[in-house]
């Protein structure tokens, strides 16, 4: 696990990444960036799927840190960052918001700064996730469709009111809310109907016990006071079952989709190898191209 700074339009960008001890998918290009590439463990041959982790208004925290982690156990290479490092929080989170209400802006082109830093690493295997809390289960859900991610997790963020028309084309999203969350009420089948009517895969549910935050164990007397007032707090069992099924929703949309990119890459190079020996004459026979 290791600090970095990922350099982003408007300067570096600190974040926060896990990497996966693990068995990788395949074997690296041997070609990184070289800018704050992390080498917490396994070998450089190693590949996984990749993780962007955006965080909840509290920013960069233990809590956001052991999200990362939790990802890295479960084979994904994690990178949290810190979208409040340029200013003072509270002007930090007031442009952050207005971000978000115009869908546009400097979180979102430092997100993409992470994802592009991501892709470059030689322990990325191609697939890129994003998965956000509360403010950054908004940004997920709005960075689904046309931002490059493959699957997103939507946990309590805002969903707009055109979500239908914004969701068109939008990567698969697996959702968790909370039903005592009094901020969001009716929002789990909101985005599902939603979800539906675009045609995205997608895993949503509501948890009946759980409320706003419910995945986020801050230890905070703010967080404490504010989960009362608006119906929310660590639930364990809730976050449990909801890291299940992040887990398997993201095994699917990349982990497979990682393995089987590798293994049409492989067939192709095959494919041009054999047609190489039979341009040349040679007496082999090529193998068959992927598709």
């Amino acid at each position: 696990m290791a600090e970095v700074s990922i350099p982003g339009a408007a300067g570096d960008i600190p974040a926060y990444v896990a990497e996966p001890s693990g068995q990788g998918s395949g074997q690296g290009s041997g070609q990184g960036s070289g800018h704050g590439s992390a080498r917490a463990g396994g070998s450089s041959a190693e590949r996984f799927p990749c993780v962007v982790v955006i965080h909840d208004v509290f920013g960069m925290s233990d809590d956001l840190r052991r999200q990362a982690d939790w990802l890295a156990s479960e084979g994904y290479l994690a990178v949290a960052p810190d979208l409040f490092h340029w200013g003072g929080k509270m002007a930090c989170i007031r442009s952050v918001f207005r971000d978000l209400r115009a869908r546009r802006g400097r979180a979102f082109d430092d997100v993409e700064a992470v994802r592009s830093w991501l892709v470059g690493q030689e322990r990325c295997s191609g697939p890129v996730g994003v998965i956000g809390f509360c403010m950054g289960g908004g940004f997920a859900l709005l960075l689904a469709p046309g931002h490059g991610f493959d699957a997103a997790s939507v946990n309590y963020g805002q969903v707009p009111s055109d979500a239908e028309d914004v969701l068109v084309g939008a990567c698969p999203v697996v959702g968790s809310f909370g039903r005592r969350d009094r901020t969001l009420r009716g929002a789990a089948g909101r985005l599902q109907a939603a979800l539906d009517r675009a045609g995205v895969p997608n895993d949503v549910k509501e948890y009946p016990e759980a409320g706003h935050s419910f995945m986020n164990d801050h230890h905070s007397v703010l967080m404490r006071v504010s989960g009362a007032l608006i119906g929310g707090g660590y639930h364990e069992a809730s976050a449990r079952d909801a890291r299940r099924r992040i887990t398997a929703f993201f095994d699917v949309h990349l982990k497979e989709a990682a393995g089987q990119g590798q293994a049409g890459q492989g067939q192709a190079g095959q494919g041009q190898a054999g047609q190489g020996q039979v341009e040349g004459g040679s007496n082999e026979q090529g193998g068959q191209a992927g598709g």
